[in-house]
C-alpha cells in the first residue's frame, strides 16, 4: 500500500535541495518544537510542552540520514531533557546570533546551505531561513517568516508542525515510504 501523506510535485523538488535530498535540518524550539508558550514557575523554572510526533519526526530524519540540528536562544533543563531524550546529537543552546551559530556548525559537519533546510517562526530565523536551501514555517509564524518560507505547514508549531516537516523532506528525498514500511512491519509482528 503506498503512503497516504501527499506533497505537491513541485514542493518535493524544491525541498530536494541539490541533489538527492537534504543532508541536515534546523529547528528552533519555542514556537517551532513548543508553541511558544513559555510557563514560568515560582521557584523561575520554566516547563515547556512538546508534541510526541514532532519528537518521532526527528528521530525518523535521522534514520533517513537527514541530521537534525538545534539552534535555540533560549536555554532551559526541560529543552536540554528533550533534546537527549530523543538522542540529538547536534545543538546550540541560547544563541542570539543564529546565523553564526549555524554556520560554525555546518563548518564542523562539512555541510553547504543548499543542502540545509530550517524551520523557524520568528524574525531571530529569518538570516536561517533566508540562507537555507528549503525553509519553513508553522502556521502560527510570525507573518514575516511565513511570506518568506517556501512552505508553511498545515499546523502550528508544538502540534505537529515539526513532523509535517520531516514527513516532506523524507518524501523529497525519496527515504519515507522504506522507513514507513519498516514501521508496518515492525508493529504488524513481520
Amino acid at each position: 500500500m503506498p503512503p497516504a501523506l501527499r506533497f505537491a510535485p513541485e514542493l518535493l523538488l524544491r525541498a530536494q535541495g541539490s541533489g538527492l535530498g537534504m543532508k541536515a535540518a534546523i529547528f528552533d524550539v519555542d514556537g517551532v518544537l513548543t508553541d511558544g508558550r513559555l510557563y514560568i514557575g515560582e521557584q523561575g523554572e520554566t516547563v515547556k510542552a512538546f508534541s510526541t510526533l514532532d519528537g518521532h519526526g526527528l528521530k525518523l530524519l535521522q534514520q533517513g540520514g537527514i541530521a537534525p540540528l538545534v539552534i535555540t536562544g533560549r536555554d532551559s533543563p526541560a529543552v536540554r531533557r528533550r533534546v537527549a531524550d530523543l538522542g540529538l546529537v547536534h545543538a546550540v543552546y541560547g544563541v542570539h546570533d543564529k546565523l553564526a551559530a549555524a554556520q560554525s556548525l555546518l563548518a564542523a559537519l562539512g555541510l553547504d546551505w543548499p543542502d540545509v533546510a530550517a524551520m523557524g517562526d520568528d524574525w531571530p530565523d529569518l538570516p536561517l531561513l533566508r540562507c537555507a536551501g528549503f525553509a519553513c514555517a508553522p502556521a502560527n509564524a510570525h507573518a514575516e517568516v511565513r511570506a518568506r518560507a517556501h512552505h508553511v505547514t498545515a499546523q502550528g508549531g508544538g502540534h505537529g508542525a515539526a513532523r509535517e516537516f520531516c514527513d516532506l523532506l523524507l518524501m523529497a528525498s525519496g527515504r519515507y515510504a522504506a522507513l514507513l514500511a519498516g514501521q508496518l512491519q515492525t508493529l504488524d509482528g513481520a
